[in-house]
């Protein structure tokens, strides 16, 4: 963005008079996201970024669920890997599930999906879906199904066997709001199969953990509430929830 800025600079330098932008051919539409912004930006330029900075910081919110994602993900893989469980995953762009190989670097980065078998019963984790009867997204569901029979396990509450909010941002000014959003997306979860009295296993995995929010979650994981919760920065934390949901 801020080349963006440099090169509106430039072209824009051109011209003598504010009348003028408007006939340089190719900077129409940074000039209306410079206009989009109060008086008090002086220059153009600075209109420009004040505007691109906004757009900014929802891409880097983005960000940081997907680097979530993908740590988690990589942590998953590394316990299936540590105990000798074969893994297949789902490819985020033909939508076709791969077995797992010796060479399995950065299959995060295009990852969906994980699925293997243990002690006779098979688990399958999809990202980011929405149940039918939950109508809402839902960051992790562990189903109790094979691969090919994901589509429809979706729709079927008994075959869920949990569900899990994964937060990554990092401000610590941002931990607590991260927290009630992943609250209200649990207290949903758990309200939509308590309709077909059900109880899935429930857990949260946050990047930013505030005290007083620590001390939420520890006591949601004592009365039951939560089932299991880590803080993404601490490695033993997501390992030993990794491997308690490997054995669900």
């Amino acid at each position: 963005m801020v080349e963006e800025a440099r090169a509106l600079q430039a072209m824009a330098s051109k011209s003598q008079t504010a009348a003028g932008l408007v006939r340089i051919d190719g900077i129409e539409p940074a000039l209306l996201s410079a206009a989009g912004v109060s008086d008090k930006a002086a220059e153009l330029v600075f209109r420009f970024l004040l505007t691109r900075g906004d757009a900014l910081g929802g891409s880097m919110r983005n960000v940081g669920g997907v680097l979530a994602q993908r740590k988690f993900t990589r942590c998953v893989i590394a316990t299936l890997s540590v105990a000798a469980i074969p893994y297949r995953w789902l490819h985020s762009s033909s939508n076709t599930w791969i077995s797992m190989t010796k060479d399995d670097a950065d299959i995060e980065l295009n990852l969906k999906g994980l699925s293997w078998s243990s002690d006779r019963r098979t688990r399958t984790i999809l990202y980011n879906r929405t149940p039918p009867f939950v109508k809402r997204n839902v960051d992790l569901c562990l189903l109790n199904c094979e691969p090919s029979d994901a589509k429809s396990a979706l729709r079927t509450p008994p075959l869920y066997v949990a569900l899990g909010e994964l937060k990554g941002g990092i401000d610590p000014a941002g931990a607590d709001e991260h927290w009630k959003t992943a609250q209200s997306a649990l207290k949903g979860i758990r309200d939509a199969f308590s309709k077909v009295d059900l109880s899935p296993r429930t857990f949260f995995v946050g990047a930013a953990i505030a005290p007083q929010m620590a001390t939420e979650i520890w006591s949601q994981l004592e009365d039951g509430t939560l089932s299991n919760a880590a803080n993404l920065t601490g490695s033993n934390q997501v390992t030993s929830l990794c491997q308690w949901l490997c054995s669900l």
